[in-house]
């Protein structure tokens, strides 16, 4: 079964455009978390940024304490995250590359290029128990490196997928090197989540990628809330993953 992660940042990002600095405000993305767990998602995730433009401290110590299926944090490769990420004892920590000015997250880590910090990180948080996944881009150069870190999982950036997906030669493109990966993935014993850009239109073509465990959706989620309501908009979602089959 293909499991969704839903991704939070953006009903924080709703929060802090009214309440930023307050220590309350609306919408609450620990009750938005309920609300997705409720209605049949297999995960929540929140970004902590280091700038903290949305997911802020206090709320992924209440979503440690709330959540009840897997809590998966964002985070860059700093000492400063890697020590929050030590304390609050998520399930799973997504090492992500941050940038300040970015919008959202552009593009994967170089891991080739990291392979020592990575490698140091992934040793300090499986021996905290906490499970690692590197988000990169489906190159194999990238899978292999993650290979050698040790992570149990990588999440491949479906970004440029989503950004191709109305052309149909470069989606069938798109979607072979997000296959070649998530096959070579498996081949070294690396388990494949799966994110960026994905929505109700673009989601159904990805069953053609093998071996997916994980898909971590937030944006698209959110903005269908408006109009449905969060919890019909997980429950959406869901009926287009159930007849994936790997």
């Amino acid at each position: 079964m293909l499991k969704l992660g839903v991704n939070i940042d953006h009903v924080a990002t709703l929060r802090e455009a009214r309440y930023r600095g307050r220590e309350t405000g609306e919408p609450d993305p620990i009750e938005a978390a309920r609300i997705c767990e409720a209605a049949g998602a297999h995960g929540i995730t929140a970004h902590l940024r280091e700038d903290r433009r949305h997911i802020v401290d206090r709320d992924v110590w209440r979503l440690r304490d709330m959540v009840r299926t897997r809590l998966n944090l964002e985070m860059a490769n700093t000492p400063a995250m890697v020590e929050i990420a030590l304390r609050l004892k998520p399930d799973i920590v997504c090492l992500v590359p941050e940038h300040r000015l970015e919008v959202t997250t552009e593009g994967g880590l170089d891991v080739v290029g990291g392979l020592a910090a990575l490698s140091a990180t992934r040793e300090q948080m499986n021996a905290a128990g906490i499970e690692v996944s590197l988000f990169i881009n489906p190159d194999p150069a990238q899978v292999q490196a993650a290979a050698q870190t040790g992570s149990q999982f990588v999440e491949l950036h479906t970004g440029s997928y989503a950004e191709h997906f109305a052309d149909p030669a470069a989606r069938s493109r798109e979607l072979e090197r997000l296959a070649h990966a998530a096959r070579l993935a498996r081949d070294l014993g690396v388990r494949v989540n799966a994110g960026h850009g994905l929505n109700y239109l673009n989601l159904p073509a990805l069953h053609a990628v093998p071996h997916l465990v994980e898909l971590n959706i937030g944006h698209s989620i959110v903005s269908r809330a408006v109009f449905t309501g969060l919890d019909q908009a997980v429950r959406d979602l869901l009926v287009l993953m159930r007849d994936y089959r790997g």
